[in-house]
């Protein structure tokens, strides 16, 4: 089960497992907003696990380093295909490496590109040049990501409880 993490104001931020969740709760760095049903135990506490958070202090004023993830990928691309520019949700999405990893190409920001997987199997072990698969722009490290406090979940994986804070 995951915890969607809310800000001081209210503001979707981060999505973390349960354990993660009832940590920040136990160091008195957040405050339950929804619950599931479902009861973590302890030897000394019960509990129903948390299902939003809110954090009580603001995000810390030092600029953060994007942590490279499937996900952030997707988000820096827009969950458009760079290939054919097609727009798909991220069940119906890879990340292709710009410079084949048989080549010596690294899984950094880069190289990796969002793809479908119609022109990541056309493109193959194969430069965007050699396909005749042009890039419209280069892979690049985000300084930050769009989009909803960096939360984009499919439709049917997001808990009901979450749905009127994401929407």
């Amino acid at each position: 089960m995951r915890t969607l993490v809310l800000d001081k104001g209210f503001l979707p931020t981060r999505i973390v497992s349960w354990q993660d969740a009832i940590s920040l709760l136990f160091v008195g760095k957040a405050d339950v907003v929804e619950e599931y049903d479902a009861v973590v135990r302890s030897p000394s506490v019960a509990m129903r696990m948390p299902s939003i958070v809110r954090l009580r202090r603001g995000a810390s004023k030092k600029p953060q380093r994007i942590k490279f993830s499937r996900l952030n990928v997707f988000l820096r691309d827009g969950f458009r295909c760079q290939y054919c520019n097609a727009e798909a949700r991220m069940s119906e999405l890879t990340y292709d490496h710009v410079l084949p990893r048989s080549r010596g190409g690294r899984t950094v920001w880069e190289n990796i590109v969002t793809a479908c997987r119609p022109c990541n199997a056309a493109k193959a072990d194969r430069t965007p040049t050699e396909a005749g698969m042009p890039l419209p722009r280069k892979p690049f490290r985000p300084t930050w990501l769009p989009g909803g406090g960096g939360i984009r979940v499919d439709d049917g994986s997001v808990p009901e409880a979450w749905r009127s804070w994401l929407a």
